[in-house]
């Protein structure tokens, strides 16, 4: 499979296109009688040190705890898992799911094993992804789940989701069938990101519900919800899953965001392009119906600030960004997704602005707001922008560093959205 970088630095953004493709075909168009609940996009291992995380070491002899929150309702579920960055076939000797009881402690009641054709041990092949068997869970939406798996073997470098906000549990030996979580409460047994989990999905017989009801928020650590209270599912698309039932017309939210993310370049760190990925993670679930991009910050702020293995890249110009926004535009209408445009937010008085950032943002959001080639506009910018002075982010919404939004603007993104519109 071509993975080749995007090189940006002369060519037009029609020749960099060009050499662009995506990293899985997606999945049939007929969902069967699974319906997404929750995801999240995968990443190569790495380490970063704003971020520590246990990617590179992988896992040997030891349990991996998971808390998601559900996303839809259903009688059955399953629960799917990637190796899509491994080197060599992930070995699990078994796994299981149930229902949070807060922490790393599960409802003993609910816990259930996952097998995979009849099996409790699955080998998930290098770049792969597979599907657990059907699972007799009721799930409620928005309940938390929680996946314990267990290796005992060595995986190698794992295959992993960096920025989820959420705290994953670790623990030496099999502990999957553990209700309690004082196993995982060892030092250095809590990380911020997701291993080797792709996805839940949930069968509802007596409710089948439209076959492309799921919204996907795809974008960068905005989308990721970096900033937001970590562990209270607060991210904008956790806002907007919560409107849409407030309304009375429940709808998956699935979450296909990568904190440092951007449009056009790959990163070690942050991911594959959006170009590169965006088949895979938006469109790669057969019940997508509307994609939400919110994406293009970084593709403006990294080249701008301090180079490191992280976030090397040249200068873009807005024309290049915008250039990739028509190419997801056309993969999407494609495959008769509807796709909506968000303008970038600000991010003055944070350490990344600069007067040509500025002016690059504001030409890309004109025509993100007039351009026509969105199906929909969502103007996040102005719903966080303080009135008195555009450039920055209100401060009531704003997070600490002065990039990234706290709960409440994560609130006011979600706000934004005519849901109408998806």
């Amino acid at each position: 499979m071509n993975k080749n970088k995007i090189a940006l630095a002369a060519p037009l953004a029609a020749a960099l296109l060009a050499t662009a493709v995506t990293t899985a075909t997606p999945a049939a168009a007929d969902p069967g009688p699974w319906h997404s609940a929750w995801n999240a996009s995968p990443q190569p291992p790495t380490h970063t040190d704003w971020f520590p995380n246990w990617s590179e070491e992988g896992f040997r002899d030891q349990s991996v705890r998971q808390v998601v929150r559900a996303g839809a309702q259903g009688g059955e579920l399953r629960v799917r898992l990637t190796n899509a960055y491994g080197k060599t076939p992930l070995r699990l000797t078994g796994a299981t799911v149930a229902k949070s009881a807060g922490g790393a402690a599960v409802r003993p009641e609910t816990l259930r094993p996952l097998r995979f054709s009849g099996a409790g041990p699955v080998t998930v092949p290098a770049g792969g992804e597979r599907a657990s068997d059907a699972v007799a869970l009721p799930v409620r939406a928005f309940e938390q789940l929680t996946v314990t798996l267990y290796f005992q073997g060595p995986t190698g470098p794992a295959t992993f989701h960096n920025v989820a906000m959420a705290t994953s549990y670790r623990a030496e030996g099999d502990h999957r069938r553990d209700a309690a979580g004082e196993a995982f409460s060892a030092p250095g047994g809590q990380s911020s990101s997701w291993y080797h989990l792709a996805g839940i999905d949930v069968s509802d017989p007596a409710a089948p519900g439209p076959r492309r009801s799921a919204v996907v928020t795809f974008g960068d650590s905005l989308t990721d919800g970096f900033g937001a209270t970590p562990g209270a599912d607060r991210r904008y698309s956790d806002a907007l899953a919560d409107r849409l039932a407030d309304r009375g017309t429940p709808r998956p939210v699935l979450n296909a965001g990568i904190g440092g993310n951007k449009v056009l370049t790959d990163s070690p760190c942050f991911g594959e392009s959006a170009l590169n990925r965006f088949r895979r993670d938006a469109l790669g679930r057969p019940d997508t119906g509307t994609v939400l991009v919110l994406e293009g910050t970084n593709d403006i702020v990294q080249p701008d600030g301090t180079q490191d293995r992280c976030t090397t890249g040249p200068r873009v110009t807005a024309q290049q960004i915008i250039a990739g926004y028509r190419e997801l535009i056309r993969e999407a209408h494609a495959r008769g997704v509807r796709i909506v445009g968000g303008t970038i937010p600000p991010y003055g008085d944070s350490g990344y602005w600069t007067a040509h950032g500025e002016e690059v943002r504001d030409e890309v959001n004109r025509w993100i707001r007039t351009g026509g080639a969105y199906d929909a506009v969502v103007d996040f910018d102005r719903a966080v922008a303080d009135p008195q002075d555009p450039r920055r982010l209100k401060t009531e919404l704003a997070f600490a560093d002065r990039l990234h939004l706290n709960d409440a603007g994560y609130r006011a993104l979600a706000d934004a959205v005519d849901l109408n519109t998806l």
